[in-house]
């Protein structure tokens, strides 16, 4: 039988179906052509592919290449991340940390990316970011579009936190347990401690929310160092360095915090909600650990006289008294409490099973060191620096810190880096022009801070400094806090728990010394590394001073120019006779 011929009408209808799916293939692709090229979507997907491909490790090679260019200067630019980074905290990474264990809070500490993980490109600011408002102005506002950010206003107004009027977001200085304001808390406090006397002078305090108790007691001559977790209230340690109050992202869990041990004068809690008495009192420990002999622990709020927390009450006083420290007062939600000043009282057969740690055990170390469940005894550190003992302030800030001497001709050689310092700080406002002293600046980071010699011969300038010192380095933190300054341990091949654009200055003496392993001599991390981390702490227009020998410092200038700064290189100062070249930079002010 003979095939017959059918009109196109009369086509199978599989054939048509293959056709309808070909046309409809065909117009979809031009649609999505015209979205990505006529649209703002275009511009969005293609920034977050670049992102993806700067956040991808899978050419590690390629990354280590990328970074010899910079520093050779063949490569003449970093990329610029994409706009949702603007307050990336690489260590502190919701998204990543989220994954990890609840218990102790092990997932809100430090948890870092390795380098290869890392995006090799510069932290954006917001869109509408301007000059932050000047000290002490900023201390009561500061700019919304900043950091746009109102959770904490829209829950916590009522208490006196943070509001917002206009362009501004206002402090009018309150907290949950002060929401009359911390003036008034402070004068409360002020009748059972010595508050303005110079007796004390470092504080903590801990879950500081936008750190209006710190910084209120700065007119006081307290220097506090407040801290808080990144965590439901989003950005509060950005708040309170925004307004140029001395602040660090912190989460007291598994592991001591990243300070000295008896350097605290005064500790305080105001409902920073930490069980001090769980996992058999460990929390009361570390506070223990970093309150100098003779300093004293506030707590205000839950759980003192708290409804129905008879027993975590009744707990709270059972380790204080384990460990003889003398109630000063109980005043409605608030306790006082004063910390011995010698091991006259050592915690034996008590509820908690507190025991004291061996005499071979370091209280000071503190970089990643998990929390012990022993007291650190005061004889493990010689020295006359109880409260009493220890110079007032300011005397205490050029005094020899008796920890000075654990090193060796220590005596010598922090009276000499006192005297280089006062001598190096003059020539860098005198001779090289920069900033120190002006209102542009307020705070400040000195990155490699030995004795905190820096920071001392700051000291009439209206700024605060964080003093980091290495953690690979001789540990002379505790010799900082003797004298009236603060800061932190930490290793400069991991980035730095703030949020970005929180420092206008920043200082560091030897950066190469910052990235070698001190054994063997050789690189652990990258200058490009450090650099763009530092560029991702300071704030725009921000100004930068590094010392080094000229070869350091011509790769210096080489990654600072790809990081858009501008930078200048001088001599050292005359009176100096060290091999060095001095690099100030300006962090110029881009946008995306």
């Amino acid at each position: 039988m003979g095939h017959v011929n059918l009109p196109p009408s009369k086509r199978n209808p599989r054939q048509w179906r293959i056709l309808d799916l070909v046309s409809a293939a065909f117009f979809a692709l031009v649609f999505i052509f015209f979205l990505m090229v006529f649209t703002p979507l275009g511009d969005s997907l293609a920034a977050s592919g670049r992102q993806t491909l700067l956040m991808s490790a899978s050419d590690p090679k390629q990354r280590h290449r990328l970074v010899a260019a910079i520093e050779l200067g063949l490569q003449r630019s970093i990329e610029v991340c994409t706009a949702d980074a603007v307050d990336h905290m690489p260590c502190e990474d919701p998204r990543r940390n989220s994954q990890l264990s609840r218990e102790m809070n092990y997932y809100r500490e430090r948890h870092c990316p390795p380098p290869e993980d890392t995006p090799l490109c510069l932290i954006p600011p917001p869109s509408g970011y301007k000059v932050s408002v000047q000290w002490p102005e900023s201390l009561y506002k500061i700019w919304h579009s900043n950091m746009p950010h109102n959770k904490i206003a829209d829950r916590k107004g009522h208490q006196g936190w943070m509001k917002l009027e206009g362009p501004h977001f206002i402090f009018p200085g309150g907290g949950t347990m002060f929401p009359d304001g911390a003036v008034q808390y402070i004068e409360k406090l002020g009748q059972y401690i010595p508050i303005n006397t110079g007796v004390l002078r470092t504080a903590l305090d801990m879950g500081c929310g936008v750190a209006s108790f710190g910084g209120f007691l700065l007119a006081q001559n307290i220097l506090t160092m407040s801290f808080a977790p990144r965590d439901s209230h989003k950005s509060q340690i950005q708040f309170a360095l925004e307004r140029g109050i001395p602040a660090f992202s912190a989460m007291l869990g598994t592991r001591r915090l990243p300070f000295p041990a008896f350097g605290f004068d005064l500790v305080h809690c105001s409902r920073c909600l930490i069980p001090f008495t769980a996992y058999n009192a460990t929390y009361f420990i570390e506070v223990d650990r970093l309150l100098r002999p003779g300093g004293y622990l506030v707590i205000s709020g839950p759980p003192v006289q708290w409804p129905k927390q008879d027993k975590e009450w009744s707990d709270l006083q059972g380790v204080a008294r384990a460990l003889c420290y003398e109630l000063i007062a109980v005043d409605g939600n608030t306790v006082i409490w004063k910390k011995p000043i010698e091991d006259t009282c050592l915690p034996n057969n008590n509820e908690f099973g507190l025991e004291s740690c061996v005499d071979s055990d370091d209280p000071s170390s503190a970089w990643y060191f998990k929390l012990k469940k022993c007291v650190s005894r005061r004889s493990s550190i010689k020295g006359e620096y109880g409260i009493g003992t220890i110079p007032k302030w300011p005397e205490r800030l050029t005094a020899p810190s008796p920890r000075s001497t654990h090193l060796k001709n220590g005596a010598d050689v922090y009276e000499a880096d006192t005297k280089r310092w006062v001598r190096r700080v003059s020539y860098y406002k005198n001779s090289l022009n920069v900033k120190l002293g002006t209102p542009a600046i307020r705070n400040v980071m000195d990155m490699n801070a030995f004795f905190g010699g820096f920071a001392a011969a700051l000291i009439s300038d209206s700024v605060w400094v964080m003093n980091v010192v290495p953690s690979r380095k001789p540990s002379t933190l505790d010799v900082i806090f003797d004298r009236g300054l603060i800061g932190v341990y930490h290793d400069w091949c991991e980035p730095f728990s703030t949020y970005p654009r929180t420092y206008d200055f920043i200082h560091v003496s030897s950066i190469e010394s910052l990235l070698k392993d001190q054994a063997s001599g050789k690189n652990r991390c990258n200058l490009v590394d450090l650099m763009v981390e530092m560029d991702r702490i300071l704030r725009p227009e921000g100004t930068v001073v590094i010392r080094d020998t000229p070869e350091v410092i011509e790769r210096v200038a080489r990654v600072a120019t790809a990081m858009r700064w501008r930078p200048t290189i001088h001599d050292k100062e005359p009176e100096s006779h060290s091999r060095e070249k001095i690099l100030v930079a300006t962090k110029t002010f881009w946008k995306l």
